[in-house]
């Protein structure tokens, strides 16, 4: 399939029903209604859905459509789906195709089997899917897919989207409440953008088969580092495989067809491993566009006899892989609020808001931390340009001069004498991008946007969105209640700028996030280091975490307990997934394997012994006891694993996280070093599964 550039704008948006393809099916008063709707936030009436949900099914039909679906994103992290056919009963045994405007606002799948927390007994099966008119019907595999919220019955958020869609409204609304003391009274809507940058693997089929670590887990849980890794930089932005740039080619244009705006795709670091960047757009229409190049990926691969890795940190000793969200904050009049301006006046309100987001990262390190924690993503935190679990914000050399001066009312430059203040003609140009990125910062500025680096490649972008939003709109909330009240607007906006960055420059780190001096520094700055996710979630229930997130009815009580419990127990599922299969891997095959080699060895050492008696036999004679001694010391720590395994306490969720932490993981970790030994010194024709060079190298 080659790509031919003349289709490529045809191509885009095929399969969606977008505005101007409902303009062709939706009668123009049913479009307008819906487009008030959208504008005044009010739900559409039966009337106007029942005209949407018309023409949608026509266009649906006309694209080989013979189902409906509606999509959403339960606490899974994944996607869900529940199909229904098109079809009706009509007279003489006949069948007509019906879709209502009914069945396009409100489904109802069963709630039974998805994470809920305690928020659903098991028998309280019923929960309801609601359509997000925001979010553009699709067609995926002859499916047509309507992006919905997920609810239980009791009316509790089930799914991702919900909270997501929450936030933006709570920054929406502190947002115009500061722009309106700005004097942009045009602006009538404020809206956050992301950017999320998608690494991922991909590695031949054939090999994966073979691995049930990777299998089971996403990741392998030993291996033994091959003579050639990323050392020599030879992978990045080289030449794309055969293979691998045809699997792109139809990646790119499938994902246009659904309106995904594909844009950068690229050899990253580590071998095998490979980047899809788009162009920023809507945060909760990125969030679902997310999801779907994760599932395009996965399932493209396998055509291609590959298949795509998605967890954070598949191969120890390379680089793993994260989402990097791109994040920004823009008004329905096309003005980026992150972007420095060409005036002054301009200038100043940047400068807000760039004290919006030192505010709200300082004052909620832990909730950022929070939301990217997982099992896998402990294993890439804290280097190979993954940022360390310390947040901090880099800002640039510039910038931060720009900040020492305003807080010390000194000049910007040495040509400059006179006291920098907010809001007048002495305030000098800010610098839009020049400086250096910084790949060790959890929270970049790059330019126009913040680089949130910390989300992991297999999360949706969805949770570490949510709180961007919801800790921003606290910022600018506090700043609106202040500056609503002051006399003078600009003495109070100076004051309330330099104040703001003298009380939370501590968050402020240009260096190297990966030196131990670091380590040392934040803690003298009173900065949290919450190193995995057995430290960290627990502090989601701090009383003014819930204020926050209730406050601006991002999440109620009950929806942030059960949040805090399916966290939690995912953590310990992952991690007992990982031992067991770590357990069946060394019984089945480790163990066995090792004993028949040397079983050969010794064999070939009687021989040897019997035929040339004079030969001292060193080779066969050590690997004997080497390899004896190892695999011995490898039972031992299985029974143990195995054993810690068995009797995990039935304890709360934050214990029992500790626990497996600190029992089960640690013990898996003693073993790997074992079984990475044993690698090495074991004939390649009795190791059991394929080595790191096979699964890097192998497509």
């Amino acid at each position: 399939m080659s790509r031919e550039v003349k289709k490529i704008p045809e191509l885009f948006g095929s399969c969606v029903f977008n505005e101007r393809t409902m303009r062709k099916y939706v009668k123009e008063k049913y479009f307008q209604e819906w487009k008030k709707c959208l504008s005044d936030g009010k739900p559409l009436t039966l009337e106007v859905a029942d005209g949407i949900a018309e023409g949608m099914k026509q266009w649906a039909l006309e694209n080989g459509a013979t189902h409906f679906t509606h999509w959403f994103q339960p606490l899974t992290g994944i996607t869900a789906e529940k199909h229904d056919s098109f079809i009706s009963p009509s007279d003489n045994g006949r069948i007509i195709m019906e879709f209502s405007g009914k069945e396009l606002i409100q489904g109802e799948p069963d709630a039974s089997s998805f994470p809920t927390g305690g928020l659903r007994a098991t028998f309280e099966a019923r929960g309801y899917t609601a359509w997000d008119p925001t979010s553009y019907a699709f067609i995926k595999d002859n499916v047509l897919c309507i992006p919905t919220a997920f609810c239980s019955y009791g009316g509790e958020a089930l799914d991702k989207k919900t909270p997501l869609l929450r936030s933006m409204e709570a920054l929406n609304r502190q947002g115009l409440r500061v722009l309106r003391l700005f004097g942009n009274n045009d602006v009538t809507a404020v809206k956050t953008t992301v950017g999320p940058e998608q690494e991922y693997f991909l590695i031949d089929k054939s090999v994966y088969e073979k691995r049930k670590d990777v299998m089971y887990t996403g990741r392998t849980l030993f291996g033994a580092q091959p003579p050639k890794g990323q050392e020599l930089d030879d992978h990045y932005y080289g030449t794309i495989k055969p293979r691998v740039a045809a699997f792109m080619e139809e990646l790119d244009e499938e994902l246009w067809k659904l309106g995904v705006l594909a844009k950068t795709e690229h050899n990253e670091v580590a071998p095998a491993q490979h980047e899809l960047a788009p162009i920023y757009t809507t945060t909760n229409i990125a969030a679902d566009h997310n999801q779907i190049t994760m599932e395009l990926m996965q399932k493209l691969a396998r055509k291609y006899d590959m298949v795509c890795l998605l967890h954070e940190k598949p191969f120890a000793g390379v680089n793993g892989s994260g989402k990097h969200n791109n994040w920004s904050m823009t008004t329905d009049t096309g003005l980026n609020l992150l972007e420095p301006g060409e005036t002054p006046y301009e200038n100043a309100q940047f400068l807000l808001m760039l004290c919006a987001v030192l505010q709200a990262v300082d004052d909620y390190q832990d909730m950022l931390r929070i939301s990217v924690a997982s099992a896998a993503n402990d294993h890439r935190l804290g280097a190979a340009e993954a940022p360390p679990a310390i947040i901090s914000v880099f800002l640039g050399e510039e910038l931060e001069g720009i900040v020492d001066s305003i807080v010390n009312d000194t000049g910007y430059t040495e040509k400059s004498k006179s006291t920098l203040r907010i809001g007048v003609d002495v305030l000098p140009p800010i610098p839009r991008d020049t400086t250096d990125r910084n790949r060790t910062s959890p929270v970049a500025f790059t330019g126009n946007k913040f680089e949130f680096r910390m989300p992991g490649s297999s999360q949706s972008i969805a949770g570490p969105t949510t709180v961007l939003n919801t800790i921003i709109a606290d910022s600018l909330c506090v700043f609106a209640d202040e500056l609503e009240k002051a006399s003078d607007f600009t003495s109070a906006l100076h004051e309330l700028i330099k104040r703001t960055f003298k009380e939370h420059g501590r968050i402020l780190f240009g260096g190297n996030g990966y030196d131990e001096s670091w380590v040392a520094e934040a803690e003298k700055r009173g900065l949290k280091n919450l190193k995995n996710s057995s430290t960290a979630l627990p502090e989601y229930m701090l009383p003014k975490n819930i204020e926050l997130l209730t406050k601006y009815g991002v999440y109620t009580e009950s929806e942030i307990i059960a949040r805090n419990e399916i966290h939690m127990e995912h953590y310990c599922k992952v991690i007992a997934i990982e031992g067991e299969t770590l357990v069946d891997m060394v019984q089945h095959g480790i163990l066995n394997a090792v004993s028949e080699y040397t079983a050969a060895l010794s064999e070939t050492l009687i021989k040897k012994r019997k035929a040339l008696p004079e030969v001292p036999c060193r080779v066969e004679s050590a690997l004997i006891g080497t390899l004896s001694s190892l695999n011995e010391s490898l039972l031992d720590k299985m029974v143990s694993l195995k054993s810690a395994l068995e009797t995990a306490p039935s304890v709360g969720s934050a214990e029992l996280m500790k626990y497996y932490h600190d029992e089960v993981f640690l013990k898996m970790e003693d073993m790997r070093a074992v079984i990475d030994k044993l690698e090495t010194l074991t004939a390649t024709e009795y190791w059991p599964y394929p080595s790191y060079y096979d699964m890097l190298f192998s497509v």
